[in-house]
């Protein structure tokens, strides 16, 4: 199949139309498309969700619904960190909403942003599969369990200072 689209500039938009072609543009690798894409970009901007669905011939509202339904992929650019408040059943009766409060309070981030200087974002997920040791909050890739306010932001605070 040829492609229908240019390809832009940007190098990185090469590396993504070669991942596209190696999956035949199948419509069915929308999700590790965009991960490729994310991973090539850092986050799923506009433009490359628009080429993504140029590419594999779908609707740009069912890519946006993808790239926003999975916690994962992230529509703005990420912060050095990344601090992820589970909000499962167990981590909210446990009181992930109160770490969320404290963050908040101290950071001035909602889930979904970043600090202003591009250190820590905040991210929420429905469940991260660790009931077990609600609350639990996950620091760049590691779980962290039965965590109270002090502890995430001695953590963030540390993640920060780069110690």
């Amino acid at each position: 199949m040829a492609i229908s689209h240019a390809v832009p500039a940007d190098k990185r938009f090469r590396v993504l139309e070669v991942a596209m072609k190696r999956n035949q543009y199948r419509q069915d690798t929308l999700i590790e498309i965009l991960h490729k894409a994310q991973e090539v970009f850092g986050y799923l901007e506009d433009e490359v969700l628009e080429y993504v669905a140029r590419g594999l011939k779908l609707p740009l509202s069912r890519v946006y619904g993808v790239a926003t339904f999975y916690h994962l992929f992230s529509l703005k650019p990420k912060g050095k960190h990344t601090c992820v408040v589970c909000l499962g059943t167990a981590c909210y009766v446990k009181g992930s909403q109160e770490l969320l409060n404290k963050i908040d309070e101290t950071l001035h981030i909602k889930p979904g942003e970043t600090t202003p200087d591009d250190q820590i974002s905040l991210v929420t997920a429905r469940c991260i599969g660790a009931c077990g040791i609600a609350p639990a909050v996950v620091y760049d890739d590691e779980v962290c369990g039965k965590q109270n306010a002090d502890q995430v932001m001695a953590r963030l605070k540390q993640l920060s200072e780069g110690s």
